[in-house]
């Protein structure tokens, strides 16, 4: 495992992203976006989807549409997209490792959360087929939830999740893929532990607590529960 240092305090509780963490579902985001932009002649690469990924659904299309001099509005950008995502995300598949290291925390008794930026939709589309999986999570927070005022780098869904689960937001670690999600956890007061996209840039995940290049990488005791092992 690789990290960036280790974890500084004990957790009680874990809050996972979802998209490119518990599921497979960015490569769909980005065939939806190419077959959207691709209709007025564009192309959607890394260096777009760097700043966008983690972000809610509407700021990421403000920054696309202005990147690409779109002639639509993000609004319509959203509602194109979605329309491609609804056929495309019930396929969603799990990560490497996730199944087993949210198993293995729940195991242990370990609390654990959802906070995503997908809209409750997209959520319920993806999880589908998952349904038994996921009930291995006490709360699940999405970016359309009313208490959620601010997205991703905004701490507010992640200390909406520590609040469902009354447990101090320092007590917290999240995991997550996005450089906007990992500056949302820590300026929850929150740990983060990154496992980025092999196409990010490693550089932009430097704040965070740990680096991983996959969650099969990652043991509770990594994350400081059960026996610890030595770094």
């Amino acid at each position: 495992m690789e990290s960036s240092r280790r974890l500084q305090r004990p957790a009680s509780h874990v809050i996972f992203d979802m998209d490119g963490v518990l599921l497979d579902t960015e490569r769909f985001y980005t065939q939806a976006t190419q077959i959207t932009v691709g209709r007025y002649g564009k192309t959607f690469d890394w260096s777009l989807k760097s700043n966008m990924v983690g972000r809610p659904a509407l700021q990421a299309a403000r920054y696309l549409v202005e990147a690409l001099d779109l002639p639509i509005t993000p609004e319509d950008y959203v509602g194109e997209r979605e329309a491609l995502l609804v056929q495309l995300v019930p396929e969603s598949q799990p990560m490497p490792g996730a199944r087993e290291l949210t198993a293995a925390l729940a195991e242990l008794g370990v609390s654990q959360s959802v906070a995503t930026s997908s809209s409750g939709r997209l959520y319920d589309l993806k999880t589908q087929r998952h349904r038994d999986w996921f009930r291995v999570f006490s709360v699940v927070i999405v970016g359309d939830d009313h208490r959620v005022g601010r997205g991703k780098p905004a701490p507010d869904i992640f200390l909406v999740a520590a609040q469902e689960v009354r447990v101090d937001p320092r007590e917290c670690v999240v995991i997550e893929d996005s450089p906007a999600g990992i500056a949302a956890a820590l300026a929850a007061g929150m740990q983060a532990v990154a496992v980025p996209d092999p196409a990010m840039d490693r550089t932009r995940f430097a704040d965070a607590d740990l680096i991983v290049d996959s969650l099969a990488e990652l043991s509770p005791s990594d994350l400081g529960f059960g026996e610890r092992t030595i770094w």
